[in-house]
């Protein structure tokens, strides 16, 4: 029996966008059907959707509505179709805290990503999964402020990461710097939307696809890895 073909995944996405974790979970189901022909390490870059948004951050149903011309009853019938598609997905967007929800806001992610870049660096692409899969139900079960320096150093902690590494990485300079480069990386190579999955450092795979997408795009890599090797 041949070794599974090994892969590097590498997710642009933003902690603020529903259809990346949608497409995560979606890459997962993917792969559970490739088990024992692939293996395959995630890693999550940076991209921005607001890159201007402010400090203070913005209702969610006024961002919509600002960014895309929807009326509150379109963005609340275009909620309803999200949340169904998560379930199908396995992810639910409802909120998990208790008593009555805290209204939906919209937050800057740029220290977001630094902290997920010192995640990487220093815990590799698994604890970088753990968080970002931890930002992901901060942001839409808990209704958490994801830009606020102490959310971030106590979810990095509950990934058994190191507090104090964790809040002096957000104030890092350096990171900040590698964090813009990569997103600039994005744009080179015409990526304007996420989810956008590389696989290998050059097979793109843009949007949230179905199981059955990703398992067929990620044998085709395989086999042309294998012909080529």
């Amino acid at each position: 029996m041949t070794n599974p073909t090994k892969l590097t995944i590498d997710i642009y996405s933003d902690v603020m966008c529903p259809w990346c974790i949608i497409g995560y979970s979606q890459l997962q189901k993917g792969l559970a059907q490739l088990e024992g022909e692939v293996e395959a390490e995630v890693r999550w870059l940076p991209f921005e959707l607001n890159p201007d948004m402010p400090v203070a951050g913005e209702g969610q149903s006024e961002h919509i509505a600002r960014k895309y011309g929807r009326t509150p009853e379109q963005a609340e019938a275009n909620r309803g179709q999200l949340l169904s598609i998560g379930e199908r997905a396995g992810y639910s967007f409802a909120y998990a805290g208790q008593g009555e929800p805290p209204k939906a806001w919209m937050w800057n992610t740029f220290a977001a990503h630094k902290l997920l870049k010192w995640a990487l660096i220093e815990g590799g692409p698994q604890v970088q999964t753990g968080l970002k899969l931890a930002l992901f139900d901060a942001h839409f079960q808990q209704r958490r402020n994801v830009s606020d320096a102490d959310v971030l150093v106590e979810l990095a902690g509950a990934q058994g990461l190191d507090p104090a590494g964790a809040r002096a990485a957000l104030e890092d300079e350096a990171l900040g710097v590698i964090v813009r480069r990569e997103e600039a990386a994005a744009w080179d190579m015409n990526i304007s939307g996420v989810p956008a999955m590389v696989v290998q450092g050059k097979f793109l795979i843009p949007g949230a696809q179905e199981p059955e997408v990703y398992a067929n795009a990620l044998r085709r890599v395989a086999a042309k890895l294998g012909a080529a090797a």
